[in-house]
C-alpha cells in the first residue's frame, strides 16, 4: 500500500470516528433509564422499553468500533498495517475501504 492510499484511509479513519464519536452520544441519550414515575401506559413503557434495549446494544456495538477505528488509526504507520493477522496476506483495499478497522481479510474473517 503506497503513501497516497494510506494518507487516503487516514483521512476517511478519521472521518469515520467524527460519525461513530455522535453516534455514540446520541445512543447514550437514546439508552437513558425510564423513570419508573414517568406516567406511561403499560404499552407505551413496554415499547420504551424494548426502544432502551435496543439503543444499548446499538451503544456497544459503536463504542467496540470506536476502539477498533481508534487502534487501526495508531497502527496505520506500522509496517504489519494492511496485513491480515491471521494469514499474513494483504487485506484487500476494498474490504479496507469499507471498513477500516479490519485486521483480517475476508477469507478468514468468514
Amino acid at each position: 500500500m503506497d503513501d497516497a492510499e494510506k494518507l487516503r484511509l487516514r483521512t476517511r479513519m478519521q472521518e469515520e470516528l467524527v460519525r461513530v464519536r455522535q453516534d455514540v452520544e446520541t445512543l447514550e441519550v437514546a439508552s437513558q433509564p425510564i423513570a419508573p414515575d414517568r406516567a406511561l401506559g403499560r404499552l407505551t413503557r413496554m415499547e420504551g422499553l424494548n426502544d432502551k434495549a435496543v439503543s444499548e446494544a446499538a451503544l456497544r456495538l459503536a463504542r467496540k468500533r470506536l476502539v477498533q477505528l481508534e487502534e487501526s488509526l495508531q497502527r496505520l504507520d506500522g509496517t504489519r498495517w494492511g496485513l491480515c493477522v491471521r494469514c499474513g496476506n494483504p487485506i484487500g483495499a476494498a474490504r479496507l475501504e469499507y471498513m477500516p478497522e479490519s485486521d483480517c481479510c475476508v477469507k478468514c474473517a468468514s
